[in-house]
């Protein structure tokens, strides 16, 4: 059976967020919804899981509460769920940009339907700026972007100041995975003299389901934040995995690198790791190889069979064109090009 997977988020205030959180936490157990929900006074954020009912039941309940009624969600189809656990947090802010006072609910930039996206940022008076973090934008994002080469949504202040200038950036066109982090940078902008501040309605994942991939402008995959680690413009598993010592996603080149030990270390991590680190990881891996063996289950060990499985669909994808590339050239198709 296929699953759903949802992302999500809404700034609307909470006047109880231990509360909301306590109450949405159960509402998930009881659908047998998983994934991470982040709960703060300024709003939601999540991405779940779950079976069609669940995930209808789920935005059910939060489109019954105060203020979120207009809940936009996106969703797609995986098959397996990327999530083997609930988790409903309760935070100082639901996407962090560590400034006191920014209030999107107050002031916010333009809304950009994903249709109208194109347009957009193809005009020569716009800048277009990935919000998201760099190892983000190493697996893909939008022709023309610029690069803010942050390691964390807490440092793109210090971009703007360093980087950009209200009374010479006029137009500013922003995006990011699924639209929360954009909408708060624009809010920002706004208060610090940004006139003209644009955002992506619903983010790079929101344009992935609405633009067909010949007319898109996206370049590359989209990183996700679950055991998908990426997602192809028609928002299937990708072809990254992500390493198991520092989360970063990590390529086939990258795992045929020495430096790349599984369960250990990658070439992202591995001159960074401290050698208590790297016998952390290594103890880990065993205790999961261990498990396996003896046919009992293992948090880590569950994940390592989904990459596994992943891993397995993608060889299996990667034979069936390379046969249909092979059928199309023996039969002299015009159009195969390499």
């Amino acid at each position: 059976m296929s699953c759903v997977v949802a992302a999500f988020y809404k700034f609307a205030s909470i006047s109880d967020p231990e509360f909301f959180r306590e109450e949405l936490e159960s509402v998930l157990d009881r659908l047998e919804v998983r994934g991470t929900v982040l709960v703060a006074s300024e709003g939601i954020n999540g991405t779940v899981s779950g079976s069609r009912d669940g995930i209808d039941g789920m935005l059910t309940h939060l489109r019954a509460q105060r203020g979120f009624s207009d809940l936009e969600h996106k969703e797609s189809i995986s098959e397996k769920c990327p999530f083997l656990r609930t988790k409903v947090r309760l935070k100082k802010e639901i996407v962090t940009l560590g400034i006191q006072g920014v209030d999107p609910n107050r002031v916010v930039g333009t809304y950009v339907d994903p249709e109208n996206w194109n347009d957009l940022i193809s005009r020569d008076d716009v800048l277009l700026i990935d919000t998201r973090n760099d190892y983000e934008v190493q697996v893909g994002t939008f022709k023309g972007a610029v690069n803010p080469e942050t390691t964390s949504f807490r440092e793109f202040p210090d971009y703007v100041g360093s980087s950009l200038d209200p009374s010479h950036h006029r137009k500013v066109a922003m995006f990011c995975t699924g639209g929360i982090r954009c909408e708060k940078a624009t809010s920002w902008m706004k208060d610090q003299g940004f006139e003209e501040v644009y955002h992506l309605k619903g983010g790079i994942l929101k344009y992935l389901e609405t633009v067909e991939a010949d007319e898109s402008l996206w370049d590359g995959e989209c990183f996700v934040f679950d055991g998908r680690v990426t997602v192809d413009h028609d928002l299937q598993p990708g072809q990254y995995e992500m390493c198991h010592a520092c989360r970063m996603p990590i390529s086939e080149e990258d795992m045929a690198n020495d430096a790349y030990i599984p369960g250990v270390s990658c070439p992202h991590c591995h001159g960074k790791l401290s050698e208590e680190d790297r016998e952390r990881m290594r103890e880990r891996q065993r205790q999961i190889d261990l498990a396996k063996e003896r046919g009992e289950p293992h948090i880590g060990g569950e994940i390592e069979s989904l990459w596994e499985k992943k891993r397995n669909a993608k060889r299996a994808l990667k034979e069936r064109q390379r046969i249909a590339r092979e059928a199309s050239s023996a039969s002299g198709d015009p159009t195969t090009s390499y």
